[in-house]
């Protein structure tokens, strides 16, 4: 933050941004299907229009390769906001429900309402689909937005604070740059919602400066994601959805991507060659200089990933890669066989490249080792035994599970995405962005007909009796109280 508590951009300071974006909100403007479908229209046009911008900063803040950003970023960006101009009628549309006897004659009805001012502040591996998503959600509700991009990806978040303001009203959606400073002057005013997508212990903090203002709080956070390898799949295939769905995203600095296996001591050695074969196929012989694959995003994180590797009690557990390039920021894909649940690697989320398996006797010993530790953001499972994957879905408490695959229940917008317990607080995606960042209001439309004197008081009774009955449903009651019998 500048001087005068200034934030970098326009000149404001955190209260007179959140006090633009209250007064835009006021006008009303935003509440029209007309207004949300013009700024849906102008993010499209803005994917479209720069997307080799788009390519080009996460090139340069991930080394992301352009493939992966298309796929992981642009597109499911893209989709989200074609989904909400599609739906974007039926989701404001009123939904009606059934009134009761109580009210009769009445109608009812939920209608969605826009919260007001709210907040995202998003995060630094996915930084242009994490920004933008759920700006997308906020926007169709109706709300006015302020977007704190990460300062961790510097050319994503400057490219959102140069290229936005051209396509939507800039008076209702702002982007704020800036790190720890700027955060933090934006966390002390009040806002009608934050949507906060990192770690859980900035989401601690989060939630504590929210309350103060008893703010709602969405948290899209991560946890250690276990995946479990029954000895009954098809290895190949379960080898490459693993490899992809940890080096394929992001060198596994994704909140979904598997953390650790669990598989069992007789199987192991054969899902070991196997998931060696895939990284092998994937990234060459040296993956180090291979074009598919992410670079760790900074030294520090680099720094923190080389001292999970440095724990002396992984020593002699690595059996495949863990070669790393400081000057570079690249770490290998890494196997880690039979690693102590006491050491760092599993007691940390790892978001990097690195990956522990954990041996069993028999692989219903999955669901101890999971339960033990925080509930994860995603849980995955492969097997053919339809016994086994309806108890893993039954037992194993996680914000979202796939069977047979990894990572890609991200993608469909008809599920919600979210944590639950350290791993986060609500959901979004699809319509679930959409109800997040509205109001639920309950309606109940009367007529000035249909009086029951019984409601009113003096209390006689009869009229006891009658609402006793009209209350419980006890029709035999009512019809008696009605006409007065029995008569005292």
């Amino acid at each position: 933050m500048g001087e005068d508590g200034k934030l970098p951009g326009g000149g404001e300071n955190a209260g007179d941004v959140v006090s633009g974006l209250r007064e835009s909100f006021g006008s009303g403007k935003t509440r029209s299907y007309e207004w949300r479908a013009a700024q849906l229209k102008g993010i499209i046009r803005m994917i479209d229009e720069k997307e080799e911008d788009i390519v080009a900063a996460l090139k340069e803040d991930l080394s992301k390769p352009k493939l992966e950003t298309f796929v992981h970023e642009i597109s499911l960006a893209r989709s989200s906001c074609v989904l909400a101009l599609k739906e974007l009628k039926r989701w404001m549309k009123p939904e009606k429900v059934s009134s009761m006897l109580t009210s009769f004659p009445s109608s009812a009805e939920i209608v969605s309402d826009p919260l007001g001012v709210v907040l995202i502040i998003s995060a630094w591996n996915y930084p242009f689909l994490l920004s933008i998503d759920p700006v997308i959600g906020a926007i169709a509700a109706g709300n006015v937005v302020a977007l704190k991009p990460s300062e961790i990806s510097p050319s994503t978040s400057a490219l959102f604070a140069t290229i936005l303001p051209n396509y939507v009203d800039s008076s209702c959606i702002k982007v704020v740059e800036g790190s720890v400073p700027e955060t933090t002057a934006l966390l002390e005013q009040k806002w009608d919602k934050i949507l906060y997508t990192g770690n859980a212990k900035v989401g601690r903090l989060i939630m504590t400066a929210a309350a103060k203002h008893l703010t709602p709080v969405v948290l899209e956070l991560g946890g250690k994601c276990p995946l479990v390898v029954d000895s009954d799949v098809d290895l190949n295939v379960t080898a490459k959805r693993i490899a992809v769905g940890k080096w394929g995203s992001n060198n596994g600095q994704a909140c979904v991507a598997p953390d650790y296996i669990i598989t069992t001591s007789s199987f192991a050695p054969k899902l070991v060659d196997a998931l060696k074969n895939s990284i092998e196929k994937f990234y060459g012989e040296n993956p180090m200089e291979s074009e598919d694959l992410s670079r760790v995003v900074n030294s520090n994180h680099f720094a923190r990933l080389g001292r999970l590797l440095d724990d002396e009690k992984i020593h002699g557990k690595i059996i495949h890669g863990g070669e790393r390039d400081e000057k570079l920021l690249k770490i290998a894909p890494t196997l880690l066989l039979d690693v102590p649940d006491d050491s760092l690697i599993m007691q940390e989320e790892i978001f990097g490249p690195l990956l522990p398996i954990i041996t069993v006797d028999n692989v219903e010993e999955c669901f101890d080792v999971i339960n033990s530790k925080t509930k994860p953001l995603g849980a995955y499972l492969f097997t053919r035994n339809k016994k086994l994957e309806e108890k893993f879905v039954k037992t194993v408490s996680a914000g979202g599970i796939l069977i047979n695959d990894t990572i890609m229940h991200f993608a469909n917008p008809k599920l919600p995405f979210g944590g639950v317990g350290e791993s986060g607080i609500g959901s979004y995606h699809g319509k679930f962005t959409f109800d997040t960042f509205s109001h639920k209001k309950a309606v109940l439309h009367r007529s000035f007909v249909g009086e029951v004197s019984a409601r009113y008081p003096p209390y006689t009774a009869r009229k006891q009796k009658f609402l006793r009955a009209l209350l419980t449903g006890n029709i035999v009651g009512l019809i008696l109280a009605i006409f007065g019998w029995p008569r005292s």
